[in-house]
């Protein structure tokens, strides 16, 4: 016999995601324009895009303590393309002391895979990353 819980497997569920956003027209701007999300629907609540079929939602907050780290990411088929990109729409990418980092803000992890972050305008870190397999 199945226990009642087994009927809500999340594992078939949609995932959507939420990023924290103060002001959600600069936020709107940034995601659409710069990173190229399209909008899929806005209410009071949250501006909706569609980040590569999943949901994520832009929520507004009235005040925000961006964490130290990424709290959103995308995976890319080639980063130089992606960086380059990036930064003709204006994205600076990050360095941080102690990583080894290319002059563009590319780290290779050991096993080979390429990360880059970035933030918003809320000052949320972001991140791409390209995996080596």
């Amino acid at each position: 016999m199945r226990h009642p819980y087994d009927l809500c497997m999340l594992s078939d569920a949609a995932y959507m995601a939420f990023i924290p956003v103060t002001d959600v027209s600069a936020a709107t701007s940034f995601y659409t324009d710069t990173l190229g999300l399209p909008v899929t629907d806005e209410s009071p609540y949250a501006v909706v895009l569609d980040a590569g079929g999943t949901m994520l939602r832009l929520t507004k907050v009235e005040t925000l303590s961006p964490q130290p780290f990424t709290i959103a990411g995308w995976q890319v088929a080639d980063m130089a393309t992606s960086v380059a990109s990036l930064r003709g729409r204006g994205v600076d990418f990050l360095h941080f002391d102690g990583m080894e980092q290319d002059e563009t803000g590319v780290w290779v992890a050991p096993g080979g895979d390429r990360v880059a972050w970035f933030k918003d305008p809320d000052g949320n870190t972001l991140s791409i990353t390209s995996f080596a397999a």
